[in-house]
């Protein structure tokens, strides 16, 4: 039977340092049947050098200014011919078996429209620090804003068209909205292993933007409140929505050392749903010592995450 293919849409601007292992975590895939689209925002770096070296194995690249990295996805989505679809920026990178697993799973359960599976964190020098493991999540789910790890995420093209492209004016949650609007059309399916790495480092924007993420979410709640399709599932589950928007905002401020900001947030999540707050009792223990000059508190929390979720 021959594979359905499959197209892999990697956006790039100015990652010379890391874009060669995010290609070669793509071309090495043990699935037989993959289309593979580098879009690159006309980086000033090493990157074309890079991608030159690999464009006989590559079914179309580009590089050339854009509107940012949702544009340049976009662009590698219009160009797309497979039955599913994924992007990979470049610095992440896939596991050897990722795209079959992630194929197999989308004809074991031919009603779903996206796939995901869990995520490594690693950091710029490929080191593994920790693993983002997630659980069987529902359109709801994602509503209250059970953040899925996107370099783990595979769709169906003709839910993805459906739902349409990313929405430009988006920058952090920009996958998160997308799939809300997937997941209104056809149910989501967990993969519970390990299908790519997602790698943190200083210029990485979950580091470098910390303050904007709540803004987002936000922004996403008045849009789902304001949405035909999702305003009666809104209404039903408003506080727990509230309280995940909250939770997402106090986590981005915690890691950004905004710890004052932070509590209140977590205090507002609680607020609203006390569950969805205290399931995050350490980062909270964390964000109310941290400014007292505990100096070696960072790393007793680092290493209680790091056995929360064990490598």
């Amino acid at each position: 039977m021959k594979s359905p293919l499959i197209t892999i849409v990697t956006p790039s601007y100015n990652q010379s340092r890391y874009i060669e292992q995010t290609i070669q975590s793509v071309l090495q895939q043990d699935y037989p049947a993959i289309e593979y689209f580098v879009i690159d925002g006309g980086s000033t770096d090493f990157s074309v050098d890079v991608i030159r070296r690999y464009e006989n194995q590559l079914s179309g690249w580009v590089s050339e200014k854009d509107k940012g990295q949702a544009d340049a996805i976009n662009k590698g989505f219009r160009r797309a011919n497979g039955e599913f679809i994924a992007w990979l920026n470049s610095d992440d990178t896939y596991q050897p078996d990722a795209i079959r697993k992630a194929i197999e799973t989308f004809q074991k359960h031919p009603e779903a429209g996206l796939v995901y599976g869990n995520v490594l964190s690693i950091d710029e020098h490929s080191r593994p620090f920790n693993l983002q493991t997630f659980q069987p999540y529902n359109l709801k789910d994602l509503m209250a804003f059970n953040i899925i790890s996107q370099p783990a995420v595979f769709m169906r093209r003709s839910i993805l068209e459906q739902a349409g492209h990313l929405d430009l004016d988006y920058h952090l949650l920009l996958d998160h909205h997308l799939w809300l609007r997937m997941a209104t059309l056809a149910p989501i399916v967990h993969i519970p292993e390990t299908l790519a790495a997602a790698r943190y480092h200083a210029e990485a924007k979950n580091l470098a933007r910390t303050a904007d993420f709540g803004r987002e979410a936000f922004r996403i709640v008045d849009w789902m409140r304001a949405n035909p399709a999702l305003a009666p599932v809104f209404e039903q589950n408003r506080r727990r929505i509230l309280a995940g928007a909250h939770r997402l905002d106090a986590f981005y401020l915690l890691d950004g050392g905004f710890y004052g900001r932070s509590l209140a947030s977590y205090a507002r999540a609680f607020w609203y749903n006390p569950a969805i707050a205290l399931g995050e009792g350490h980062r909270i223990a964390y964000a109310l010592l941290a400014p007292l000059g505990f100096a070696r508190l960072r790393g007793l929390y680092n290493r209680i995450r790091a056995r929360r979720r064990q490598v």
